[in-house]
């Protein structure tokens, strides 16, 4: 069993938060089923996960060494190799990755390794991170990509750049993120697409929704190819699936979106050009008028080029015009 003491630091916080930052290492599915079991208590109370703890309470999780310990060693095994090959910009607040495409961004309960889990590795190999201490903050995604969503996302690397990225990532006047995606059929002109989006909880599915929230999504075609559009994209809103969703809606599908695409083409580009895989990176990310901690970071632009199957896949639609 752990007993912890609930500092100032987490004064506040939901039950269920400080728990999942105390088993950081502990998959989803196995904090919920103490939960379920009852096995976390506050000053010896059993408690629900959005319970508000305070400074100074005594929180108990009903967990064996053995089990911490497997915990530990997974995450150990963690490799951070890969996340010194994908990142782009780091400094003393943030780190900015290059993320491959098929990697989750944060932990679930599907088994798989997760971006999250491999930056926390890699700094707690550098010394930066100490999760048997620092318990007022995990280091963390300041937004998040699809799983088959390629690009730059931001990591906050200690409490105050987070708090500051969270507070400003929606503001797209301060940090200015880009898409590049291949849409089906050719646009002409740039544009908005307008169209309020409502996530169904069961299918998890995307759609357009009088009764969504609002969705404003703008681009500009690059390149037409035969049939195709490569297209520069900015979101002014930030919804779930929305630059996905928005171009099925105007009946310009991303190639190989298997969730909204045209699931006969993609089929076809697959069997002829032997890619399956959905066409959307977050290539771009600018910064501007940012406040203390992250005022240095104005003016500064990060790009990165097409992941090397998307480029392949323009290439041969080039040639076969």
């Amino acid at each position: 069993m752990i007993k912890l003491v609930v500092s100032g630091k987490e004064n506040g916080q939901t039950l269920e938060k400080y728990v999942r930052k105390v088993l950081s290492e502990a998959p989803l599915s196995f904090i919920y089923k103490l939960f379920r079991k009852k096995d976390i208590k506050v000053n010896g109370h059993w408690e629900k996960e959005k319970f508000i703890i305070n400074e100074n309470d005594e929180v108990s999780i009903y967990i064996t060494d053995e089990q911490l310990d497997e915990f530990k060693k997974k995450v150990k095994e963690v490799t951070s190799s890969n996340i010194s090959n994908w990142i782009i910009y780091e400094d003393k607040n943030i780190l900015i990755i290059n993320k491959p495409r098929g990697v989750i961004v944060q932990k679930d309960d599907t088994g798989d390794v997760a971006l999250d889990e491999m930056v926390i590795s890699y700094l707690i190999n550098k010394g930066e991170y100490d999760p048997s201490k620092d318990l007022g903050y995990t280091p963390a995604p300041s937004h998040r990509l699809d799983r088959n969503t390629a690009g730059l996302i931001v990591f906050g690397k200690n409490i105050e750049t987070l708090r500051y990225l969270s507070k400003i990532m929606s503001d797209k006047n301060l940090i200015e993120k880009k898409y590049l995606t291949l849409v089906v059929g050719n646009i002409e002109k740039e544009g908005e697409i307008v169209a309020p989006l409502e996530k169904n909880s069961k299918s998890g599915k995307v759609y357009v929704s009088e009764s969504g929230k609002v969705a404003i999504t703008r681009y500009k075609p690059i390149k037409n190819l035969d049939g195709f559009t490569l297209v520069e994209v900015q979101l002014l809103t930030g919804r779930t699936h929305q630059i996905r969703v928005h171009f099925a809606y105007i009946n310009h599908p991303v190639v190989g979106d298997s969730k909204y695409g045209d699931f006969n083409l993609n089929k076809e580009i697959e069997n002829k050009y032997h890619f399956k895989n959905q066409f959307l990176v977050s290539y771009s990310l600018r910064f501007n008028k940012l406040e203390e901690p992250l005022k240095y970071l104005n003016n500064k632009s990060f790009r990165i080029d097409l992941p090397k199957e998307l480029e392949e896949l323009l290439y041969k639609l080039g040639v076969n015009n």
